[in-house]
């Protein structure tokens, strides 16, 4: 490699597109040699004609094409390069069973340290709020997306979750807004995406917050409530007296005792058919109005018993002394019979003076501040108006849950900064807590009512030419046109339609891939070329070309191998953090089995004196097993250098014990000695036939195919 030339100015310049959320980013253009990777000089633009190492303290030396730091990726680089090749030849002296491999990747964002409280809310879609860890990979929530001169809050998908231990700290807000976060987490301020912590020079050196920043967003989230008997009967309160018909008549036949309920939203009506189910109130349920070119169907519920009818006119009394849960429950059915929400103003509308002094008396007992509004309706219909904005508005979701979502809709409504949200104190908590982060589609979140960063991970392994350390943090090598090499490379005359493996280096299905999307393309290419090929991954986001694999495996043959070493939280916690939970990649399995292919597991790496007990081995086949794989194949930890030091410098400090002991088994290289991996191998086969897994006779089913698989004596760098 040579030496890389003097540092050169930074320029503006617009992102690819589809390759980053923002309009334009700051790049800084990097001559450097590597191989088959390039980023050739631009007509007409002399600053990138002469490109030049970016002033950092861990360069790299002889390798990268381009690098740019955008707002959403702050502090973190992606070199983006314009690779010559894509299908890349493996060594004829390799110990791996595979001739060619295609990766799209350079550097690995699986171990994440960027990451929140696992009790911190997040912002659903149907405008509810969840604790952070208890999000699954699909989950609709909201994001943010730059629209003219604002930023707007948008639905996204969250595509992957993770956690990790971490130092924390304590970042509280002036409006009381507390977030307990790990110091290399971002949220987006009025200056920019800012960390919790840095430094002005050195190292680490990168923006971080201070009490002069005003966080994004709208501050706290209230507690959702608890579903109590007096909320029940609140909430019954205001659906049946805004929008029900109940009342007892009497007629030249006879006296009718009638109750009705007929809503366009089903969440309401199901929501009062089990309030009055558990209160001993069965209601049959018809269709009251058929859709229209103009109107939406109307569902109902009714009945028609004395007793019945009686029992609902004692269930909507109004209270002598109400209740803070009757309160919440009473807003929330008034406002889902009879208010809205649009163009960011929520009213709640009737003609009854009772119904409208209870509304307002209930909103002002919760702090909210409203107006009462006669808009010359008809039937001398007045409104109560909420004030205080999106924040306001939140808290009274938040606090009352209403029942139908598409009233609580705050697609398309601008960020705008809040006084209130004025960094107050940031705090080392002194102890490391369990921290969670997740990925989306828009790159961030919002965490607690503030805009939170969607982050990308520090690499542990040392598959890349780089640092193991610092260049982690912020490097990560994406070959942005790998979907058009893969296709004029397998159109060429040469090119025999040999197997090609996929995330047998780096994981082609890292975080990163969320982002980019360029496995659809490769594999798009390799089924219209009809070119066999097989995928060996850690990451679920494979579910996302679910579709674009069966096809695939319509023309050719298809191998996709899961990797999962064990099934321990906590020694994934501590080992993997930045991967997804292996239970969830067994799920993925499952996913993958019911879908028609053959799912082999690479038991990897297994961690002598932590995975290799007789104990860990049967529950981790065990699982196995039952996600339906059609195989495991046994791989011990391989130690390459960098890795190795990580891995010394990891295991000192969290089992000193152990050290002993690999300083003998790694004593000679990378490598565990034959005889521990032939008793591995042996064990882990027992086990097998223990659980009924047995490797598939798979034939010539094209849909069924089996991946390459590494012999018994290679082993898996840690991942």
């Amino acid at each position: 490699m040579r030496p890389s030339s003097p540092a050169g100015p930074s320029i503006s310049h617009e992102c690819p597109a589809g390759h980053l959320r923002t309009p334009r980013t700051r790049v800084r253009i990097v001559g450097m040699r590597w191989d088959n990777l390039t980023a050739p000089p631009v007509e007409g633009d002399p600053e990138r004609a002469a490109p030049a190492t970016p002033p950092l303290p861990l360069a790299l030396p002889g390798a990268v094409a381009r690098t740019f730091d955008t707002p959403e990726f702050a502090g973190m680089t992606f070199y983006e390069v314009q690779a010559k090749s894509i299908l890349n030849r493996v060594p004829g002296q390799s110990r791996v069973p595979f001739e060619w491999t295609i990766n799209p990747y350079r550097g690995c964002s699986h171990a994440c340290v960027y990451c929140l409280s696992g009790d911190t809310p997040i912002l659903m879609a149907d405008g509810r709020t969840k604790p952070i860890s208890e999000l699954e990979s699909g989950d609709r929530i909201y994001g943010t997306e730059q629209s003219g001169p604002y930023r707007r809050y948008v639905v996204t998908t969250v595509l992957d979750k993770w956690s990790t231990v971490k130092p924390a700290y304590r970042v509280t807000l002036t409006d009381g807004t507390t977030l307990i976060a790990s110091g290399d987490h971002r949220f987006l301020s009025d200056r920019g995406w800012k960390y919790v912590t840095g430094a002005m020079q050195g190292a680490g050196q990168r923006p971080y917050l201070t009490t002069n920043n005003r966080l994004i967003g709208t501050g706290r989230f209230a507690a959702m409530p608890k579903e109590s008997p007096d909320y029940r009967r609140g909430y019954l309160c205001g659906m049946v007296r805004g929008d029900a018909h109940l009342g007892t008549f009497s007629y030249s036949y006879g006296v009718v005792h009638r109750f009705r309920l007929a809503l366009i939203d089903d969440e309401a009506l199901s929501r009062s058919e089990r309030y009055l189910a558990q209160e001993g109130i069965e209601t049959r349920r018809f269709s009251f109005t058929p859709a229209s070119a103009t109107r939406r169907a109307l569902s109902a519920i009714r009945t028609s018993k004395q007793r019945d009818i009686e029992r609902i006119a004692g269930l909507i009394e109004w209270p002598v002394s109400p209740s803070d849960e009757w309160r919440l429950g009473f807003l929330a059915g008034i406002f889902d019979a009879e208010g809205s929400c649009s163009r960011g103003v929520l009213r709640i509308s009737n003609s009854d003076d009772t119904i409208l002094d209870q509304t307002t008396e209930a909103l002002r007992h919760f702090g909210f501040s409203c107006v009462r509004e006669d808009r010359g309706l008809p039937n001398r219909v007045r409104t109560v108006r909420l004030t205080g904005g999106l924040a306001a508005r939140l808290r009274f979701f938040h606090l009352t849950d209403p029942a139908i979502t598409r009233k609580r809709s705050i697609e398309g409504v601008a960020l705008k900064h809040q006084t209130a949200l004025r960094v107050a104190g940031i705090q080392s908590l002194g102890l490391e807590l369990p921290l969670w982060d997740i990925t989306t589609g828009t790159g961030d979140f919002i965490a607690n009512g503030v805009v939170s960063h969607n982050c990308f991970a520090r690499n542990t392994h040392t598959y890349l030419d780089l640092d193991a350390g610092a260049d982690f943090d912020r490097k990560v090598i994406v070959k942005v046109n790998a979907g058009e090499l893969v296709r004029r490379e397998l159109a060429a005359p040469r090119w025999r339609g040999a197997h090609v493996a996929m995330g047998t280096n780096v994981d082609c299905y890292q975080r990163a891939e969320g982002r980019y999307r360029l496995m659809p393309q490769i594999i798009a290419a390799l089924r219209d070329f009809a070119n066999p090929f097989s995928i060996l991954t850690k990451g679920t986001l494979i579910l996302r070309d679910l579709p674009l694999l069966r096809e695939a495996a319509q023309v050719t043959r298809v191998g996709i191998s899961f990797s999962v070493g064990f099934v321990d939280e906590q020694l994934w916690r501590s080992v993997e953090p930045g991967t997804p939970h292996p239970r969830r990649r067994l799920d993925a399995v499952r996913a993958l089995a019911d879908a028609g292919f053959s799912v082999g597991v690479l038991m990897a790496p297994i961690l002598p004196g932590l995975s290799d007990s007789d104990e860990s081995i049967d529950a981790t086949v065990a699982a196995i097993a039952a996600a339906g794989a059609s195989d495991v194949t046994p791989l011990a930890l391989h130690l390459r250098p960098g890795a190795r030091e990580w891995y010394a410098h990891w295991l000192g400090r969290e089992y000193p014990h152990l050290v002993p002991r690999y300083r003998e088994l790694y004593r000679a290289g990378s490598y565990a000695p034959q005889a521990y991996q032939r008793e591995l191998t042996a064990r882990v086969r027992i086990a097998a036939r223990r659980h009924g897994l047995h490797r598939a006779e798979l034939g010539d089913n094209r849909s069924l195919p089996e991946p390459p698989r590494p012999p018994d004596a290679e082993q898996l760098t840690l991942l």
